[in-house]
């Protein structure tokens, strides 16, 4: 997925096989991660704790996973 920090609204948009997620928290001491956990996990419907950052820390370009079902 792609993430643009500092942006003017929260948003989530999908474009072909892309997931775009926009946050308006800055880029620093890892409030942008912060914060694309949380939108991501409520767009799924799912509870922030079920999402994992695995790749990415530090760029635009992102690699999440998300725990399955029990």
């Amino acid at each position: 997925m792609r993430v643009t920090p500092g942006a003017r609204h929260d948003e989530v948009r999908v474009e072909g096989e892309t997931v775009h997620i926009r946050v308006t928290s800055p880029p620093a001491d890892g409030a942008a991660n912060d914060a694309v956990l949380r939108l991501l996990a409520a767009a799924l419907g799912r509870p922030p704790r079920d999402l994992t950052l695995l790749r990415g820390a530090s760029a635009r370009i992102k690699l999440i996973g998300i725990a399955t079902s029990r």
